[in-house]
């Protein structure tokens, strides 16, 4: 990805264009340019084809993108989501099915991928619960993010891995709440509406105070960075707090959970 990257900006230099006007012509934005000529995010092969076409180069880059090794099981969308994460000074975490990525278990972690359909070789699910857990060092880094979570109750109800890794899992939560700077609230069942029936949702605010957020679906994950998407991704964020459990409520909900069989 690198080497691609390389060549994209060199071929990119060579016809006098920027970043953001080369990002023009092939209808991406200035980021995603710099995301791809720095290695952290994957040359598409219809991108790659409108990028041949207006750099004036014989396809080379098709060729490139169409040959790039199938080898890292870390979905290519997800790229430039880890870059922002590592870097971030606060989160705002939004979780409907399963617990969020920075608070899972190694075994935890390990149960999601082990029953993904179609399955992960073993040596994939181990490649990716190891780079699952590296990602949770954020959390005791000397100067953390702030960090706020809301999870639907949904998504504790399931006893993924079986009762032993679940109970691990509950109690891990407890002990993150214990740090200064993690928020944790549970969405309870029975609520007549509320505003996240959209799906799951991250907001990042970066060191130079940008705010990125990030939706995910089934395949894929959308990046917004718009500001009046954000905006309203915010608005629904501050809602859904009200209607959670306070992090006092949330810790004796936990601690229930853990009582029953």
């Amino acid at each position: 990805m690198k080497m691609v990257g390389a060549m994209v900006a060199a071929a990119r230099i060579a016809k006098n264009l920027t970043q953001k006007q080369l990002g023009e012509l092939v209808r991406l934005d200035e980021e995603t340019i710099a995301s791809i000529e720095q290695g952290r995010r994957t040359l598409m092969p219809h991108v790659a084809e409108l990028m041949d076409r207006h750099l004036g180069l014989p396809g080379l880059l098709s060729v490139a993108a169409h040959g790039m090794p199938d080898k890292d099981p870390t979905p290519t969308w997800s790229d430039e989501y880890m870059d922002l994460e590592k870097h971030a000074v606060a989160f705002s975490w939004y979780e409907v099915v399963v617990l969020p990525g920075l608070l899972q278990t190694e075994n935890y972690a390990r149960a999601l991928f082990r029953g993904r359909v179609p399955a992960f070789a073993q040596d994939e699910i181990e490649t990716l619960t190891s780079r699952r857990l590296a990602r949770t060092e954020i959390l005791y880094r000397e100067r953390p993010p702030s960090l706020s979570f809301v999870v639907s109750e949904a998504a504790l109800r399931d006893r993924i891995g079986g009762n032993a890794v679940y109970g691990e899992q509950v109690r891990h939560l407890l002990s993150c709440m214990e740090l200064p700077h993690v928020t944790l609230q549970v969405l309870p069942f029975g609520q007549v509406s509320h505003p996240g029936l959209s799906g799951s949702f991250v907001m990042l605010e970066t060191p130079e105070h940008e705010h990125r957020a990030y939706v995910e679906c089934q395949r894929s994950s959308q990046r917004v960075a718009n500001p009046d998407d954000i905006s309203i991704l915010t608005l629904r964020y501050a809602m859904l707090r009200t209607q959670a459990l306070n992090p006092e409520a949330t810790a004796a909900f936990l601690g229930r959970l853990l009582g029953e069989p």
